[in-house]
């Protein structure tokens, strides 16, 4: 049955998301923000954000909780807490209603690439974290391997070097694909030890205690932090608009092949992914709906 008939359904609550709904909210637009779990996203594990234009230094719970504020004093704009089903070109199913809506903006960002190992999700909270921030003051003192070799990893590296005993930075490749200046960083702490063109080949224990490596090197690990990158939440809307080859929205300006349904942030074809470029992909789009509902 629906329950209500919105100008415009954004579906999630990333930085990307809010920022369409802060500037849909300032032209007046009835707007409803369907988030699955918390407003953020995988920006709230972020403890020190310093390439965001205007501030020096600011943790990802912080810049959301301040956005998400700004968004909610504007009385056209509803935030409700609902998983998205399915949608169509005029309607949104959730977990618990169905909406109708005149445009849909999809920005529900991305979720965690997992090594796919044997015992991997059994051993999540036993050793297995996809979150530094969240899990690392469990492994306090203790020695911890992290996977991945972009700024995600980088950070997490430099965020448990100041809690556990030593860290390993496991790397596929020979080269990082962060910033140098995450890499400079990390090169100058003594317990951290980088281990490049390598891969964990098998996980060890219960509780985790040990990894395997492809060269055949046994590490003794308490912890595993898992950060080899992200795939598109798009599994809802297979068949209704145009996906590349690894589901990522193919969009251009935010404009989709369906001309009432727009692509914001990570989840769309693009060049970069950044914060400062998913709020912009958020301000784009919602001139689109914008310009889409008047004409």
């Amino acid at each position: 049955m629906v329950i209500a008939m919105y100008d415009c359904i954004i579906i999630g609550g990333g930085i990307s998301g809010l920022t369409a709904s802060l500037y849909l909210a300032r032209a007046g637009i009835k707007t409803l923000v369907l988030e699955e779990s918390v407003c953020g996203g995988q920006i709230l594990n972020a403890q020190n954000i310093e390439n965001y234009p205007g501030v020096n230094s600011i943790n990802g719970f912080e810049l959301i909780n301040n956005l998400t504020l700004q968004v909610k004093s504007y009385d056209c704009v509803d935030l409700k807490y609902e998983k998205v089903i399915s949608i169509d070109n005029n309607s949104v199913t959730s977990s618990s209603n169905v909406y109708e809506t005149k445009t849909i903006i999809i920005a529900c960002g991305l979720k965690k690439k997992t090594l796919g190992l044997e015992h991997e999700e059994e051993l999540i909270g036993s050793g297995i974290s996809y979150c530094a921030s969240c899990d690392g003051a469990f492994f306090k003192g203790r020695d911890v391997a992290v996977v991945g070799g972009g700024n995600t990893a980088l950070d997490d590296v430099l965020y448990l070097s100041k809690i556990v005993n030593k860290v390993y930075l496991i790397i596929r490749r020979e080269e990082f694909r962060g910033d140098k200046v995450l890499v400079d960083r990390i090169n100058s702490l003594d317990n951290v030890e980088i281990i490049k063109s390598s891969k964990v080949t098998s996980l060890i224990g219960k509780p985790l205690n040990r990894i395997e490596l492809n060269n055949n090197r046994l590490l003794d690990v308490s912890g595993l932090f898992i950060a080899i990158g992200s795939s598109p939440n798009t599994e809802f809307i297979q068949g209704l608009i145009n996906l590349d080859d690894e589901g990522y929205i193919i969009s251009e300006d935010t404009k989709t092949n369906a001309p009432n349904i727009f692509a914001s942030g990570d989840i769309r074809t693009k060049g970069l992914r950044q914060l400062v470029t998913a709020a912009s992909d958020g301000a784009i789009a919602a001139n689109n709906v914008i310009q889409y509902l008047h004409n």
